[in-house]
């Protein structure tokens, strides 16, 4: 069963007091459920960092209401806020020497009381995060010693064992490796999904989050905040104007934001499918655009695919290139198309 855990209603984000405040976003509007996951978006200085830094309650909102489990976050303690929502921030937490045990057992801190003793609970409570998040082999190494994918496993690890309603991460794939990214996220999907958790995370990673992500929240200065699930918004066609530039474009089949090229020369193929991906890429970095058409011209690209040299190219009806490599096949056509 799905219930709401954070509802922001109408917020205006930013700094310094209200009669002289700097406003980075106003008018915020949006919701997360338990079991979601949700990707934050937005470019540099929209106010990704800020909002969540609101959320959590380490700056107040300049205007609205943030509540978290029907409570306004202003009028909750640091204890109880500490056992709502976890944080895993940009700026890691330093400790020298410590293991990953260590690490993942201060999440345990908003639980334990003044001097900080773990009980049997609280144990197995760290125990049962670093497990989840896969890196229980590295339990009692030490943070120096583990890859940034790692660490980052660990610092989820930290947050799970704080047993909160809301998990809530600033770029937590920043700086990784693609597969490690891929990893983080599905660890983030994981935790939502089976643990019922609401999962907040900020990224630069579109595809990513286009493919893992129940809702997109997209900070922009023409639509505040715009919430939606990715397939919703690729259906209201929001995408084609998220970025205000000319050199970019979203695919709605693809999924996925692309170059806009410009093109110079014009063929014909009767190339279909991942051939016709391929070459028309290639092709379009040199400025050439590829047409699907059945019925060629006299100067057209022609895929054999049953041939050992399947790449043909017709100027004028005479064959005048035959590769077997897309990356020669398309040199070649362009010193043809040249002359």
């Amino acid at each position: 069963m799905q219930n709401e855990i954070l509802h922001i209603d109408n917020v205006s984000i930013g700094y310094g007091k209200k009669k002289q405040a700097k406003i980075i976003c106003s008018e915020l509007n949006a919701s997360i459920n338990s079991g979601e996951l949700v990707c934050m978006l937005g470019k540099n200085g929209a106010g990704k960092s800020t909002l969540i830094r609101t959320i959590c309650g380490f700056q107040p909102a300049l205007d609205g209401v943030i509540r978290l489990w029907g409570e306004h976050v202003a009028d909750i303690s640091k204890t109880k806020l500490s056992r709502l929502v976890a944080v895993v921030l940009t700026e890691r937490l330093t400790i020298p020497n410590a293991t990953v045990y260590e690490l993942v057992s201060l999440g345990r801190s908003p639980y334990t009381g003044a001097f900080g003793v773990l009980n049997k609970k609280d144990k197995q409570m760290v125990a049962d995060s670093v497990e989840k998040c896969g890196i229980g082999h590295k339990m009692y190494e030490k943070l120096s010693d583990l890859s940034d994918g790692e660490k980052q496993k660990a610092f989820i690890a930290k947050a799970l064992a704080q047993d909160t309603k809301l998990i809530v991460l600033d770029e937590p794939t920043a700086f990784l490796d693609l597969p490690s990214r891929i990893e983080i996220v599905q660890l983030l999907r994981d935790i939502s999904s089976t643990r019922n958790r609401a999962v907040l995370m900020s990224t630069h990673d579109m595809d990513l989050a286009m493919q893992m992500a129940d809702k997109l929240w997209l900070l922009s200065d023409k639509d505040k905040l715009k919430s939606g699930s990715p397939e919703d918004l690729i259906l209201s066609n929001f995408f084609q104007g998220y970025f205000d530039t000319r050199n970019i474009k979203f695919d709605n089949e693809s999924r996925m934001f692309k170059v806009k090229h410009i093109y110079q020369h014009s063929l014909p193929t009767n190339a279909d499918g991942l051939e016709f991906n391929l070459l028309s890429t290639a092709f379009a970095r040199k400025g050439v655009e590829l047409s699907a058409r059945k019925n060629a011209r006299e100067t057209f690209v022609q895929l054999n695919k049953n041939k050992a040299r399947p790449f043909v190219f017709y100027k004028n009806n005479e064959l005048l290139v035959e590769e077997d490599s897309i990356e020669r096949f398309v040199r070649n056509v362009l010193l043809n198309i040249n002359q």
